[in-house]
């Protein structure tokens, strides 16, 4: 019965922002702003790296692996929510909604790992000092951000192929302003049990898994830090350390707003969260990250006397 009465749906529409229909010309322009500001930040910051030739392998992984991720972040969203402000076709198939997503989780996921491998960085500069250049070699620091991007690809990709189980009979209205996979659960007219339980292992297992792994390290830099017997050499360690920190707690901290219990019931917090974690925080990242680093301040002011000299 439930075959005669319902179609299959393959296409959905995007409701976010469509409530505030006045509001709609001055939400375009803040993320429009916003989506300049990430992308000329974070490509600036890459294409800054990539450039200057004595930067170490570590500055161009560990800095430029996370500005990359945040760019890829910021164009897998907001150029279709900023044409969905002014179309009236705001329909979006599953294929795309599902090429999205993909794209998304893989950068999000690697994202969590690269956060781990500067936080091990961190934890051998300061507690093993010495022996640095060994333990963190040109190899390794590839290896690991390598891994990271497989581990991002094969955790989208499990979720993806898990899709193909649910059929979506009855609502094609998406309430948000992206395809994210807890509005195509809530669409299903299957039983998202397995799909739930599934998100709930793999994604479960890496927050804990990253979380633990920089906490872990940030006490051990910690203790490490409050042991030495220099002030200098603790000032230095506690500012190596400052801005990556930061931006650990300002990734993890708002991604606990985004999950949270009962993902599955439609709620207000869907959207003002899915803003912050995926609008804010690659905003805020290049800043935190290259105006704290002193080779990076130094090129930069560099680059902005040469071109001084040239107007002159």
């Amino acid at each position: 019965m439930a075959k005669e009465n319902h179609t299959v749906k393959h296409e959905f529409i995007l409701t976010g922002f469509t409530d505030y229909p006045e509001l709609k010309i001055l939400l375009f322009l803040v993320f429009f702003a916003m989506y300049l500001i990430t992308m000329v930040g974070n490509l600036g910051l890459v294409i800054l790296i990539s450039k200057e030739h004595h930067f170490c392998t570590r500055m161009y992984i560990f800095l430029g692996n996370p500005a990359l991720v945040d760019s890829c972040c910021a164009c897998a969203i907001t150029p279709k929510m900023l044409r969905n402000f002014f179309s009236e076709n705001r329909m979006v198939s599953l294929y795309e909604c599902m090429a999205q997503f993909y794209f998304l989780c893989t950068v999000e996921t690697a994202d969590c790992f690269l956060l781990v491998v500067m936080a091990y960085d961190r934890y051998v500069a300061i507690c093993n000092p010495l022996q640095y250049h060994t333990m963190m070699s040109k190899k390794l620091c590839i290896q690991m951000t390598t891994e990271a991007y497989i581990a991002g690809n094969l955790h989208s990709m499990i979720h993806i192929g898990l899709l193909f189980r649910l059929v979506f009979c009855g609502s094609n209205h998406i309430k948000h302003f992206y395809c994210d996979i807890l509005p195509l659960y809530r669409l299903s007219c299957v039983d998202p049990y397995v799909n739930e339980l599934v998100l709930f292992i793999f994604s479960g297992s890496i927050q804990v898994f990253t979380i633990g792994s920089a906490l872990i390290s940030y006490l051990y830099n910690l203790f490490t830090t409050f042991k030495m017997k220099s002030k200098e050499g603790r000032v230095k360690a506690f500012s190596s350390c400052a801005s990556h920190f930061l931006s650990v707690s300002l990734f993890y901290g708002f991604l606990f707003t985004y999950i949270r219990p009962n993902l599955l019931e439609e709620g207000d917090k869907d959207i003002p969260a899915a803003i912050v974690f995926t609008e804010v925080v690659p905003l805020l990242n290049p800043f935190i990250c290259s105006l704290r680093n002193k080779e990076v301040i130094t090129v930069l002011r560099k680059i902005l006397k040469k071109k001084n000299l040239k107007k002159v």
